[in-house]
């Protein structure tokens, strides 16, 4: 059975599903959702590219803002304890960016490396079934789990993993706001637009959501409550989130009128902000990445309620520069493949335009004060 043939009889059974929750099935389904294969996500052969696929320079200079963040903890936690510093990695995927963070944290911060215990949190079976081999040279530092864990001193962080929670999107009609919903007709997934569910309506009136007519966009309750529970697991340290995503200001607002939801499949995008007008986000689902851009003014209000300090909001350009050092390869004349490959890494991490300014990198902390950390040295610069 395909994974069309169990949300096509759902809907049959029980009504049209709200966006959210098709797009949970389609990505999370456990055997035929997009994420069950981690094998088809990302790089050259994958559907998208991503910081990571630029190789190991990411983990690194993560490494850097870990160990101070580490220090920073340790002089914060008025009752040291004998527990391990904790760096837990939400959408962990395979596990290459927390083995690139652990490989250079050995060879530079051993004492550090002696310290951490990293937890690789991912809901899907086969990302959990590799990290064993993926990170096998660091195996008793690590635990693969499908949930954060309780209790955390140290560290939360998600690298392009809020854009992938399931969305609600909505319609500012003439009639008022509408939520979108998919529906059966004929062989064909299409969507309906129908009243706001009861999560939709709290979430527009505690975030101030507003739309002119016309107007498209996507809210993700689902993202405030992960916060929510981050923040609460959270005991002493820091939570960092790496993301496609806007403030309020300017996702609700006629540049993205809409709305951002788009689909990835083969390096090709499709996105109805990008003048197509079809739902290509239904055609073949557990086929295709499914992502919309993070509304980074509700991730921070929720996290701030629940007791964390805003660090920093940048683009990811500005937090590397901030991390990068004269011996990353900046003036690297050399001609040599190994020379070259991180010439281009640098470049593909930081040139604005692309994966340097899409990306926005949002730091909180818990317990710790306010410090000026290293990669919030340029704090503030967005575009």
């Amino acid at each position: 059975m395909s994974l069309r043939d169990v949300i096509t009889r759902r809907i049959r059974t029980g009504g049209p599903l709200p966006f959210a929750e098709y797009m949970d099935l389609a990505l999370y389904h456990p055997i035929l959702g997009y994420y069950a294969r981690v094998d088809r996500r990302s790089g050259r052969a994958g559907d998208f590219f991503t910081s990571v696929d630029t190789g190991a320079r990411l983990g690194e200079l993560l490494a850097r803002q870990f160990a101070e963040m580490w220090e920073l903890t340790c002089q914060a936690d008025s009752a040291p304890s004998d527990r391990p510093f904790a760096i837990v990695e939400a959408g962990a995927g395979s596990g290459h960016l927390a083995r690139d963070i652990l490989d250079h944290t050995q060879s530079t911060r051993p004492a550090f490396y002696d310290a951490v215990r990293f937890t690789l949190v991912e809901r899907s079976p086969a990302g959990r079934r590799a990290h064993r081999a993926t990170l096998a040279s660091h195996a008793t530092r690590v635990d693969s789990a499908s949930r954060l864990p309780d209790g955390i001193r140290g560290i939360v962080f998600t690298n392009e993993l809020l854009d992938a929670l399931p969305v609600h999107p909505i319609v500012m009609t003439d009639q008022g706001l509408r939520e979108v919903y998919v529906d059966v007709e004929g062989s064909c997934l299409v969507e309906r637009l129908g009243p706001p569910s009861p999560a939709v309506w709290s979430h527009v009136e505690r975030f101030a959501v507003r739309l002119e007519p016309g107007w498209r966009a996507e809210v993700s309750p689902s993202t405030v409550q992960w916060i929510k529970d981050a923040a609460t697991r959270l005991e002493c340290g820091f939570m960092m989130m790496i993301d496609y995503g806007h403030e309020a200001s300017e996702l609700y607002s006629a540049t993205h009128a809409h709305g951002t939801l788009s689909c990835y499949r083969r390096h090709q995008v499709r996105a109805a902000g990008d003048g197509f007008r079809g739902t290509p986000w239904l055609d073949e689902p557990g086929a295709t990445d499914i992502t919309a851009h993070v509304d980074l003014t509700a991730v921070r209000t929720t996290a701030e309620r629940a007791g964390l300090e805003t660090l920093g909001l940048l683009d990811q350009t500005y937090f590397l520069l901030s991390l990068a050092s004269d011996t990353d390869g900046w003036n690297d004349a050399g001609d040599d493949i190994d020379a070259i490959k991180r010439r281009l890494a640098l470049k593909t991490l930081l040139v604005p335009g692309g994966l340097g300014s899409t990306h926005k990198v949002l730091i909180l902390g818990k317990n710790v004060g306010t410090p000026d950390l290293q990669g919030c040295l340029f704090a503030g610069r967005l575009t």
